[in-house]
């Protein structure tokens, strides 16, 4: 019996190692296609919501669907599609596909209009519906921008305009908040948690200290956020840049 229970908990073991890899080798390729999202957004023209959103929608796909039954990067372009039409940015198929095809090969011209060229663009229309039904049809989401803004404006009411200005706190505070969605990080927190938390880090990478009252600036300008909410998703926004080395 001792020795069945020892093999046992080798064979455990060994799951859990492979599982632990597998997780790590999951999170670079989210990371790396939401690079993709990213880089190819910016070429097309894409604002910032319609970005967020387009990557909202890819990994709340992944939530529940498998990168070993699904091409990643043809859900990332029909992300991409999908967010133009619900952030009301419309984007052409082909623009999109031109666009991607140059990410992946940068010295070749724009794909002729082939059999190739449509099945890449049916592949496309087919999968925003897969995203469509997986999801539910709930692709509308609240993105903590907005939350930002306001919590920037508070913070800034704190400072007297010399500190202020001398460090980039608001320009800081939008590329941790950018840089999040490269990661789940964006879909499993609220989007004031994640956005407050973007200031906080920012904040203290500039050792900027806030004048305290009875109650700490976090608690002023978002009272339902705890200390350890805001640790956890700063840790979590802090690996995601280990995981850029690791990707690089």
């Amino acid at each position: 019996m001792s020795t069945q229970a020892s093999t046992s908990a080798a064979v455990n073991e060994a799951r859990g190692r492979r599982s632990s890899a597998e997780d790590v080798e999951n999170s670079k390729t989210h990371f790396r296609v939401c690079r993709f999202i990213t880089e190819t957004g910016v070429k097309l023209g894409m604002r910032s919501v319609p970005m967020a959103t387009a990557c909202v929608l890819y990994h709340r796909f992944f939530q529940s669907a498998s990168l070993q039954v699904y091409e990643p990067y043809l859900v990332a372009m029909s992300a991409i599609y999908l967010a133009g039409k619900v952030e009301e940015q419309h984007l052409r198929t082909r623009d999109i596909i031109n666009v991607c095809h140059r990410y992946f090969h940068p010295d070749s011209e724009a794909l002729e209009l082939d059999v190739k060229f449509w099945e890449l663009r049916d592949s496309i229309v087919q999968c925003e519906l897969l995203i469509l039904r997986q999801l539910n049809f709930q692709v509308s989401f609240e993105h903590p921008h907005k939350y930002l803004l306001h919590y920037l404006l508070s913070v800034r009411s704190l400072l007297n305009r010399h500190a202020w200005s001398r460090t980039p706190i608001a320009e800081t505070a939008l590329a941790l908040l950018k840089d999040s969605y490269h990661g789940s990080v964006c879909v499993r927190h609220k989007p004031q948690h994640l956005a407050l938390t973007s200031l906080y880090l920012a904040l203290q990478t500039y050792g900027v200290q806030l004048p305290r009252g009875e109650q700490e600036w976090w608690q002023v300008v978002c009272a339902e956020i705890t200390k350890p909410q805001i640790e956890t998703i700063m840790n979590e926004l802090l690996q995601l840049y280990d995981m850029e080395a690791k990707c690089t």
